[in-house]
C-alpha cells in the first residue's frame, strides 16, 4: 500500500477531477490515528501534514499537493499547519 503524491497538479487535472466540486474537509493542528476503508484523494487548499502507514514509508505533503490513500491503509495523521482540503473517496 502506497500514497502517491502529485506536487502542484495543473488546473486541468484539477478541473478534469472536478476537486472544486468535491466537499471540504477542515481539521486543526492535532494527530490521530486513521483507518481508509476505501480510497481518498484529497488536493491540500492549506495546511502541512505528515503521515504515517502501519507498513509503509512516512510521507509529508501541503497546500497544492494532490493525495490519494489506498483502501485497507492503517497510518497515523499529524497535521503541523491547519488543514483545509477537498475530498473524494472511492
Amino acid at each position: 500500500m502506497e500514497i502517491t503524491i502529485e506536487h502542484q497538479p495543473s488546473e486541468e487535472k484539477l478541473a478534469q477531477l472536478g476537486v472544486k466540486q468535491w466537499p471540504i474537509w477542515t481539521k486543526e493542528a492535532s494527530q490521530f490515528d486513521w483507518f481508509y476503508d476505501e480510497s481518498e484523494t484529497c488536493y491540500l487548499l492549506e495546511g502541512d501534514v505528515t503521515v504515517t502507514p502501519a507498513n509503509g514509508e512516512t510521507v509529508r505533503f501541503g497546500q497544492g499537493d494532490l493525495v490519494t490513500f489506498p483502501a485497507g491503509m492503517i497510518c497515523v495523521w499529524t497535521i503541523h499547519r491547519d488543514v483545509k482540503k477537498h475530498y473524494a473517496f472511492g
